[in-house]
């Protein structure tokens, strides 16, 4: 046994394992714009197959493509059926082609099938010419089975290539397919065409590839029919008793054995608005099965559709800026201008804009909005761009199709890192509220994650913009305070300022509690540190042994030279050797008791 038949009866052992009778035939591809479709195909019967040699079947056939100069191939696709569970590898013009798309049916205790395949490319690059579809062969399950006594032997082929030119009015293709069929034992079928849009009836037409139709069934005494809304389609080729009888619409054959490629005009069965089709199938003897429907409808109308392309986020900000682009691809005329646009933010509409141009066929347009995010909303959440849509859910363009008109993203926020706060740093007053500082433990205590980079600042503009850092935190010398310094705290997406207080104290000042008052430099002054500058309000007094006060000074008066200003002077003012004592009269909340003790003056 050769490969193929062998993988031909696992098919056989796999179809029957499962329970697939039918495939509805459903929405496939949709085209709008200036298209229209054809189909080329051909049978393998050699006959009709309800005469004596019925059980005949070639495996391959031919067809002629012949389109028109200025017409332009959007879509080929090839379908092929026949009886068994299915050949799935054919040859098109030499080019060996394996199915994309299978399709089952059961019936009366036998299978059916149908295959699919794109030949877009094959097609372009052919052209115009004779295709031949070969070693499509199905011959090993008429032996083993009873198609030949039941006839319903057939085998075929066919290409629906949907087409341009810029000659035609705007339409609307639809490409329907599956596998279902009407016999003797089930004679009626009900198909739904949805997603229709009908503006204008005017020039529409239904295509059917069909397979099995006989031209000698019905019988007298049985009923075939094909409708459309209730209406009963036929034309010169097909009688309005026998609609699948072998023929082809677009060369005016009769001998399409057993499988039919038709086309009727249906302007006066369908309705301006309608958004679906039904057509029904009645068969009392014939055995027919349908696998593509294609219709074309007059459909001037544009789609208009949107898409959010960017969001830029500001840090420590409910201001976001937002690149969009409405677009109007599939549609068959121009988008009109000032087409409304609604923004939502979690459902909640925060913003409207419109459109500023009409948007040609195919093309679009772009803009950029600023939008503030209401503080009600959660850092995290959808934003929504609607078009055609004046703030409550309706909008003011008929469309090709009013459901594609949204597009969302989800956005969090850029939120400021979280950070400790910190305290105010004292140091000593140096004189003039200077103060040196060490704050360089502060970069860590002030991070609630260890990864954050912290840099310190003078002013909260250097800190927002990220400039001119304070290079040195351990030794950080202020001239004048309280100062306050800025803190910039950033991860990987944003950054917090916070900032913290340099602040000086007025330490107890230190007594130097000796003075030689020679004129050598060293110590010829009473001197005290951390005293003028500082306690800017100082009384210093200074007594002898016996209690008498001798001199006093403040932050205005000059130093002690051990000379006497007060009391009675003997011999000058300059005063004898001796032990003295002072009392030093800070005149500050932070020491309400004079500090005192003694000096030794020496010459």
């Amino acid at each position: 046994m050769n490969l193929k038949l062998q993988i031909r009866n696992f098919v056989v052992l796999f179809f029957f394992s499962c329970a697939a009778f039918a495939q509805d035939v459903a929405l496939f591809r949709q085209f709008n714009g200036r298209y229209d479709f054809t189909i080329i195909g051909n049978t393998l019967n050699t006959s009709e197959n309800n005469l004596n040699n019925f059980c005949t079947i070639t495996t391959s056939s031919s067809a002629t493509l012949n389109m028109g100069a200025n017409d332009e191939i959007e879509k080929a696709y090839l379908y092929w059926a026949g009886s068994g569970t299915g050949d799935w590898n054919v040859v098109l013009n030499g080019v060996p082609i394996t199915s994309e798309r299978n399709f089952a049916y059961f019936q009366n205790d036998l299978d059916y099938f149908c295959a699919f395949t794109d030949v877009t490319s094959q097609i372009l690059s052919t052209g115009n010419g004779n295709y031949t579809l070969s070693d499509l062969d199905v011959s090993p399950f008429l032996d083993a089975n009873h198609y030949c006594n039941n006839r319903t032997n057939f085998a075929g082929w066919a290409i629906v290539i949907v087409y341009k030119n810029e000659s035609f009015p705007l339409n609307q293709i639809n490409v329907y397919d599956g596998l279902q069929g009407v016999s003797r034992t089930q004679n009626h079928l009900t198909l739904t065409l949805n997603s229709l849009n009908v503006i204008d009836n005017a020039g529409s037409k239904i295509g059917f590839i069909a397979w099995e139709g006989d031209v000698n069934l019905p019988t007298a005494g049985f009923t075939e029919s094909l409708k459309i809304n209730g209406h009963i389609l036929s034309n010169a080729l097909n009688p309005a008793n026998n609609a699948f009888n072998g023929t082809n619409s677009f060369t005016n054959s009769r001998t399409l054995y057993n499988m039919d490629l038709d086309v009727y005009e249906i302007q006066n069965y369908i309705q301006i608005n309608d958004e679906s089709v039904e057509i029904q199938l009645t068969s009392e003897q014939d055995f027919v099965m349908i696998s593509t429907i294609l219709t074309k409808l007059n459909n001037q109308l544009p789609d208009a559709t949107i898409s959010i392309d960017n969001v830029a986020l500001e840090c420590n900000s409910r201001r976001i800026m937002v690149d969009y682009t409405v677009y109007n691809l599939d549609s068959t005329n121009p988008l009109m201008a000032e087409v409304p646009i609604a923004i939502y933010a979690d459902g909640n509409l925060i913003e409207q804009t419109l459109t500023v141009p009409p948007i040609p066929i195919g093309g679009s347009y772009s803009d950029t909005i600023f939008l503030t995010i209401p503080d009600e909303i959660p850092n995290d959440f959808t934003l929504k761009f609607v078009v055609d849509d004046t703030g409550n859910g309706t909008g003011i363009v008929t469309e090709l199709d009013e459901t594609n008109n949204e597009f969302s993203v989800s956005i969090s926020m850029l939120v400021s890192p979280e950070f400790n706060l910190l305290d105010k740093i004292l140091a000593c007053n140096e004189g003039l509220k200077k103060g040196t500082f060490d704050f360089s433990h502060y970069e860590e205590m002030v991070k609630v994650d260890p990864d954050h980079v912290v840099h310190f600042f003078n002013s909260q503009e250097e800190a927002q913009a990220n400039q001119n850092p304070i290079p040195n935190t351990n030794h950080y010398v202020a001239s004048s305070t309280p100062k306050e310094i800025f803190v910039r705290i950033e991860d990987e997406n944003c950054y917090s300022i916070t900032s913290f207080l340099l602040d000086t104290k007025n330490c107890p000042p230190t007594v130097y509690n000796a003075v030689t008052a020679n004129d050598d430099g060293w110590n010829d002054f009473f001197f005290i540190r951390g005293l003028r500058d500082i306690f800017v309000n100082f009384k210093l007094s200074i007594y002898n042994r016996w209690g008498t006060l001798v001199w006093t000074g403040n932050n205005n008066t000059e130093n002690w030279y051990g000379q006497a200003t007060k009391g009675i002077q003997i011999g000058g003012n300059n005063l004898p050797d001796g032990t003295y004592y002072y009392i030093l009269d800070l005149n500050d909340p932070d020491y309400k008791t004079p500090l005192t003790g003694y000096v030794y003056l020496t010459r």
